[in-house]
């Protein structure tokens, strides 16, 4: 076989190279594989909530969205808001250049963020458990900081259905990725106090807003001139300034080694007997089947 193959690659030096080109890629994110994120013995657990909240930190922004709408419903007028004709569709609206934008339509962009959020959250959910949270931390990353420059586009050149889909939906799968990657690492590494792990998690991304929306206005209010309303600027700067920090939440990252658990502690025994812990298994691919998912949904 390997006297063929370099047979072959002295025929053809061309392909030779595109083989090992083929051949040496996947090493090149190999340190993004689940395998490169086992944490080594010595490893503090303590360490992944500070990574799992500056990816939920961020994120946690997609509350506070509506800090820019009323910029948005002047970015034209700058001072007043130019009105859309009464007849206009909300088709036009996508593509006008010519009038602002109202809040009822600046709000698909809310609606979308958590639709998808939800949506790519249940459909790549199994892909993060074989590809590990670094992997899905750096696609988050991607998402919603790539959704943000978008929408900084979008914004610039007037185009609602560019905002739509930067951060409405680009920026969504940003959000579902992000949001499940921290919950489902501290959950691994912390099976003895759960609650108070998820807690952490849920706690970061409520207080992305809290921190993000005082950061948008004071932005805004740096970035405006007689010609912007700061917006896009702002998108911008937020957009790189959370990229940096979900990379460096990602690339810390670590998963337990299998079969680990705390020193000290035993997992709890079976209560049998307890009628809210279900004894069923419900794989992923069949829990759409089950009318339980469609009344939590």
């Amino acid at each position: 076989m390997y006297v063929a193959d370099t047979i072959a690659d002295h025929k053809n030096p061309g392909a030779a190279r595109g083989v090992a080109l083929a051949r040496e890629e996947p090493q090149v994110f190999e340190f993004l594989s689940k395998e490169r994120t086992i944490a080594k013995p010595e490893f503090d657990r303590w360490l992944v909530p500070p990574a799992a909240l500056c990816i939920h930190l961020c994120i946690g922004m997609a509350y506070g969205f509506s800090v820019f709408w009323l910029p948005l419903t002047r970015a034209l007028g700058l001072d007043t808001p130019i009105a859309c004709p009464p007849d206009m569709t909300w088709m036009a609206k996508l593509v006008t250049t010519t009038c602002d934008w109202d809040k009822p339509t600046l709000g698909w962009m809310f609606i979308l963020f958590f639709v998808v959020l939800g949506s790519s959250a249940a459909v790549w959910g199994g892909w993060l458990e074989r590809a590990g949270p670094r992997k899905a931390g750096v696609v988050a990353a991607l998402c919603w900081s790539g959704g943000l420059l978008l929408s900084a586009i979008g914004v610039y050149s007037h185009q609602l259905w560019l905002m739509l889909l930067g951060s409405g939906i680009i920026g969504g799968i940003g959000l579902g990725l992000g949001y499940i990657s921290p919950v489902s690492t501290l959950i691994k590494w912390f099976p003895d106090r759960r609650g108070m792990a998820t807690g952490m998690a849920i706690m970061g991304f409520g207080g992305g807003a809290m921190i993000g929306s005082p950061l948008a206005d004071r932005l805004m209010n740096a970035y405006a001139t007689p010609a912007s309303v700061g917006v896009w600027e702002t998108f911008v700067t937020m957009g790189a300034i959370y990229f940096v920090f979900m990379m460096v939440g990602a690339l810390a990252y670590r998963v337990p080694p299998t079969g680990w658990k705390p020193a000290g502690w035993t997992p709890p025994p079976a209560q049998l007997k307890n009628a809210m812990i279900t004894r069923g298994h419900v794989h992923l691919r069949n829990a759409h089947k089950t009318p339980q998912f469609w009344l939590l949904w």
